[in-house]
């Protein structure tokens, strides 16, 4: 069965660890009763691991046709005739949207259900990195999620079988590395038979060693270790001592580089003029994880922005509204906002940081309790020493005293 890498955005890393079969389907039927089927759906979401029925339903919902997912024997039908491609990238999309973490893009991810009288919500819990990413209640299926969670011993069955994936993983690689250190142990020690043979094949002509000599030898099988000082040899050295340095560095350049060719996207399709209500289609177009892409959105919005760094946000804050309506884009922006302006050459926009979250807390574009959350989170985090949160300390601590302030009168 071919496999691939779950998340378009690791498409090409083949070293992923995560895989899932790739989607194979069939069309049955003619005329007004054709159908579409998803012949190893089954394989796929369990790889995933969610329901068949979630990615089946999913699939009805986005082509506005009837589906259906038999329990009984496994069989995911789509109404009308569609293509596997198309069906493909809907896939991507239920990923994106259901099984990969909104903060880091892993997918191993726990679905977790909070159905009360008062709230209804449908959380992603990451094994990697303990963010919770809350999916957007107004999805229908997110809807046909609360009506029909998964099935716990289903989903422990799941987690058994990917934990008994990784360590058959684990087995082979160590067999491997096993097999590798018995050739290299092996070759040396044929050679040795081999020339003792020769020697006892020639007893008359050769004089028999010494036994003391034989003893010292069989402690270093005769070799004579020595450091190489050639020039050659001191170069080959440096480079071996630098190649972890260099690696890390390239892989630094890399990260840098895919950043920016997702901001000259974002810049490319600001300047093509087209009308707001196309930007979260666009957005949730791209492949990458939710984070980067609202990064890339705020840099291309305010590369180069200084000290007009309050005005330019009042002037496009159109864009950040139309960018921030799907649950936790929230959250997104703000550190956007702090990765922005603690950038080196960012000082001046980052001496306007509390202004600006004034303003767009006046605009109802970030909630009081996203504000706080966020500053509670970053001093204490990896970028504790950037100057933003020095600067937007006033605000928050007048967010906290209003606050206050409206208990204090509900009381």
């Amino acid at each position: 069965m071919a496999l691939e890498n779950i998340g378009a955005c690791n498409r090409n890393d083949e070293f992923y660890r995560y895989k899932m079969p790739m989607m194979v389907t069939k069309t049955e039927g003619k005329g007004n009763g054709i159908k579409t089927n998803i012949v190893n759906n089954v394989d796929i979401a369990k790889a995933l691991g969610r329901p068949a029925s979630y990615t089946t339903k999913f699939f009805g919902c986005q082509l506005g046709a009837q589906s259906k997912f038999d329990e009984k024997t496994g069989t995911s039908l789509v109404n009308g005739s569609h293509s596997t491609p198309k069906l493909a990238s809907l896939l991507e999309a239920f990923i994106k949207r259901y099984v990969q973490c909104y903060g880091c893009g892993n997918p191993e991810t726990e679905i977790i259900i909070i159905n009360t009288t008062k709230i209804q919500m449908v959380n992603l819990k990451c094994a990697a990195c303990g963010y919770i990413s809350e999916c957007d209640i107004r999805d229908k299926l997110t809807t046909f999620i609360l009506k029909n969670p998964p099935d716990a011993k289903e989903e422990a069955k799941d987690k058994k079988a990917m934990r008994r994936a990784e360590k058959e993983r684990l087995k082979e690689g160590e067999a491997a590395d096993e097999a590798h250190k018995k050739l290299k142990k092996k070759a040396p020690s044929n050679g040795k038979e081999k020339a003792y043979k020769n020697h006892a094949s020639d007893e008359n002509i050769s004089p028999k060693r010494d036994e003391s000599a034989d003893e010292v030898d069989d402690d270093d099988d005769g070799i004579q270790w020595q450091t190489d000082t050639s020039r050659e040899a001191a170069e080959k050295r440096m480079k071996e001592q630098l190649s972890a340095a260099t690696a890390e560095m390239v892989m630094l350049s890399v990260k840098k580089e895919e950043e920016t060719s997702l901001v000259q996207e974002m810049k490319e399709y600001l300047k093509e003029g087209l009308p707001l209500s196309q930007l979260k289609t666009f957005i949730s177009s791209l492949s990458e994880p939710p984070q980067d892409v609202i990064d890339a959105l705020f840099n291309a919005l305010f590369d180069g922005v200084g000290k007009e760094f309050l005005n330019e946000v009042m002037k496009k804050k159109k864009y950040l509204v139309a960018a921030t309506q799907e649950q936790g884009s929230q959250m997104h922006l703000l550190n956007s906002i702090g990765s922005f302006c603690g950038k080196s050459g960012n000082e001046e926009a980052a001496k306007e940081v509390a202004q600006v979250l004034m303003a767009l807390y006046d605009e109802d574009i970030v909630e009081e309790e996203f504000v706080l959350e966020w500053y509670q989170r970053g001093p204490s985090g990896v970028d504790k020493s950037s100057p933003v949160w020095m600067n937007v300390k006033p605000f928050v601590v007048w967010l906290q005293s209003a606050e206050f302030e409206s208990e204090e009168e509900e009381d």
